[in-house]
């Protein structure tokens, strides 16, 4: 479990690293649980650090983690997110999959979803896990790895 000065020192590091990009970045932490931290960063122009399908969002995640376990004695999870561009993906893809899964019931065949990252197709499946109607498999190989609606016979 996380102390609160543990807490301190990662908002600390989290200003100090943000505000080296840019001084107009603000950033919030929260200790959801043990050790996991979600950092929510607002900022004028978010596509800068987001990226194309957030692979900067990715990398900045990564040096940030880097930055904060140099500095912290215990061992932590962060999750960066950046003007809510995870929180709206996720929701997206639950709707998605919700969409899908729905038509899949309805007609009986088989639906792929486009190819989709392994927390993407994580959140697709844990959308569609409690649905009696259809069940989820993942197929192909990454980057191509789809996740793949059935009915449930």
């Amino acid at each position: 479990m996380l102390e609160k000065s543990d807490i301190k020192k990662i908002e600390e590091i989290t200003t100090e690293f943000f505000e080296k990009i840019d001084s107009g970045i603000s950033a919030e932490v929260e200790q959801t649980d043990d050790n996991n931290v979600e950092i929510n960063v607002k900022m004028g122009n978010p596509q800068v650090l987001i990226g194309e399908n957030g692979q900067t969002l990715k990398g900045v995640e990564r040096l940030l983690r880097l930055a904060l376990r140099n500095n912290v004695e215990k061992r932590l999870y962060i999750v960066l997110d950046i003007n809510d561009y995870k929180r709206k993906k996720r929701e997206y893809l639950e709707q998605k999959a919700r969409e899908a899964a729905d038509e899949v019931s309805l007609t009986g065949v088989e639906k792929r979803m486009p190819a989709l990252s392994a927390a993407e197709r994580r959140v697709v499946h844990m959308e569609l896990q409690n649905r009696e109607d259809v069940r989820t498999e993942s197929e192909g190989k990454d980057p191509e790895r789809q996740v793949v609606i059935k009915p449930n016979d």
